[in-house]
């Protein structure tokens, strides 16, 4: 690790002068040989690296998704150049030249830091070897050597023998009890971020071997880390452990706010933010019409939860535009979904037949065929009304038409023929 450290050894300086300037603030509140004052100082470049460090976190960002895009193109290349590497080789970075894609762009931050953490390696442990580095002097030099984090010396590690802990004013024991919990913290927090990040932000509708070798260094990198992290002194563990929950911190907010398509964090993202489209029937920011423009955009490669969010939309009568906008369409309602089908929301309802009785359905028969219902003694046929001074004799004109409808024959009846006995 000495041997590492010495390699960045040009940039001890700079960092040395950094913690130098946040420990004067900071020792100006908590004392300057406090660890206090020593540790927050430490805390503090950190928070200012991964600052600088956050346009390449979204470069970082861009090139894991854009690498798990082309996940099953890059098998299909494997699977059709298996014995012939060079070409293999040829195809892949064919590849990612047509789209723009380049593997190391997602190792990036972690590149851009490793020169400071080995700096910062080297000046504690030249600290620890009671040696002046970069801007640190004598009096600063004895100052961090008197600085105590829970009772264990900034530049003690958990390897150190006893007397040379006992010349950093502590024992052997608080140094190890410390350095094994703050090992222990590291290595869960690079756990757990590496855990939310396969569990709640990878596309679940893609099943490629980039994924299982997310997997595998999900369990892989804690050990590593835990391994290592005996022969680091307790201010570098301080260091590590920040950038871990740094790191935490910032993939929760990027989960939260900006999740990868087709993964779960997009599921409960798209379900808020419809929430809030629908309440308010505009989008909220910049951020928000540049998802719901990239979803529009997709057209009919929507996966299962834009699909789920345009109709959504569309059920509270609101319509998503190309420019990421929404506006209000009572027309939308009933207008086919984007594929093609009726929304479930903008099917009318069914309205069930009011019951009528029996009369009420002859009347509207007999309405809607033009035929009256009834008549009036004045409005009957004179052929139907009996002839003056027969009334007794009158039959009704419609007598044989009655008989007729009874089933009798018109004309001479023909005799029936006598019964065989």
């Amino acid at each position: 690790m000495d041997t590492i450290a010495s390699l960045f050894s040009f940039i001890t300086t700079p960092v040395s002068w950094v913690i130098v300037q946040f420990h004067k603030v900071y020792g100006a509140l908590f004392g300057p040989d406090t660890g206090w004052a020593w540790g927050l100082s430490i805390v503090s470049l950190v928070i200012l690296i991964r600052i600088c460090l956050i346009p390449l976190f979204v470069k970082q960002i861009k090139a894991t998704r854009a690498m798990q895009t082309l996940q099953p193109e890059m098998k299909k290349i494997q699977e059709r150049y298996k014995n012939d590497r060079q070409r293999q080789s040829e195809e892949m970075m064919k590849l990612y030249k047509e789209t723009g894609t380049n593997p190391l762009s997602s190792c990036l931050p972690i590149l851009a830091q490793s020169p400071f953490f080995f700096a910062l390696y080297h000046v504690l442990n030249s600290i620890a070897s009671n040696d002046t580095i970069g801007v640190i002097n004598d009096r600063l030099l004895e100052s961090a050597q008197k600085a105590h984090i829970f009772g264990a010396p900034l530049a003690a590690k958990f390897t150190d023998s006893s007397d040379k802990v006992e010349a950093l004013n502590s024992s052997l024991t608080d140094v190890r009890v410390v350095t094994a919990i703050m090992i222990v913290l590291m290595s869960l927090s690079q756990f757990y971020t590496q855990r939310q990040l396969m569990t709640k932000n990878v596309d679940t509708t893609v099943k490629t071997p980039f994924m299982q070798q997310q997997k595998m260094l999900m369990y892989i990198f804690p050990i590593i880390f835990a391994v290592f992290g005996i022969n680091f002194p307790v201010g570098v563990l301080v260091y590590w452990l920040t950038t871990n929950v740094w790191t935490m911190g910032q993939q929760m907010y990027v989960i939260h706010n900006n999740p990868t398509p087709g993964s779960k964090a997009q599921a409960s993202y798209l379900e808020r933010l419809s929430k809030h489209v629908t309440r308010h029937g505009k989008t909220r920011n910049r951020r928000e019409r540049a998802i719901v423009k990239a979803i529009v955009a997709k057209g009919r490669d929507r996966n299962e939860y834009e699909r789920k969010f345009i109709n959504g939309l569309n059920k509270a009568g609101l319509a998503a535009q190309t420019d990421g906008s929404v506006i209000k369409s009572e027309a939308t309602a009933a207008a086919q979904a984007e594929d093609g089908t009726p929304t479930t929301g903008a099917t009318p309802k069914r309205q069930q037949p009011k019951r009528q009785t029996k009369s009420q359905r002859q009347s509207g028969t007999a309405k809607a065929a033009g035929e009256p219902t009834s008549l009036t003694k004045s409005d009957e046929p004179e052929d139907a009304k009996p002839a003056a001074g027969k009334k007794g004799n009158a039959k009704p004109a419609g007598g044989g038409r009655s008989r007729a409808q009874s089933g009798q024959r018109k004309g001479p009846q023909r005799p029936k023929s006598p019964s065989k006995k």
